[in-house]
């Protein structure tokens, strides 16, 4: 196996697949986090607050078990607040954010979907062209 290949990470991306499916199946509700943590903050008055705690807990359990979490972030903060408005933007203008577009949407075979997934990708792809090999 490759020196970067990560056992956990690949079983986390096998699983996610099936998970977004039952998801759907069960309950009807696409499996985007944007969503989950948005009618999370405040909670809202229904039976589903408890499922989306059990998700975003399993998202944050690697936290709880003590495992390192290496992340290098290589920008200043006002770059970072400044990304993390403009994420929070397109998932509120796109009606989703990437996950639930990406993973649930596609699998729909939603048109909506396949637009905004190529729209954040070509975004993605373009910002690391210029960031990365252009400056």
């Amino acid at each position: 196996m490759s020196p970067d290949f990560h056992l956990p990470s690949a079983l986390g991306g096998v699983l996610l697949g099936p998970s977004a499916a039952l998801l759907m199946a069960l309950f009807g509700r696409v499996a985007g986090i944007g969503g989950l943590v948005a009618r999370l903050l405040p909670p809202r008055a229904d039976d589903t607050v408890a499922e989306r705690v059990a998700i975003l807990a399993g998202l944050a359990a690697r936290l709880v078990t003590g495992a390192p979490v290496t992340l290098r972030i290589e920008t200043g903060p006002v770059p970072l607040v400044l990304a993390g408005h403009l994420v929070g933007f397109g998932s509120t203008w796109g009606s989703g954010c990437t996950s639930g577009h990406g993973i649930s949407g596609l699998a729909r075979l939603s048109r909506r979907s396949a637009i905004a997934t190529a729209t954040f990708m070509s975004a993605a792809v373009l910002t690391v062209l210029v960031l990365r090999h252009l400056r």
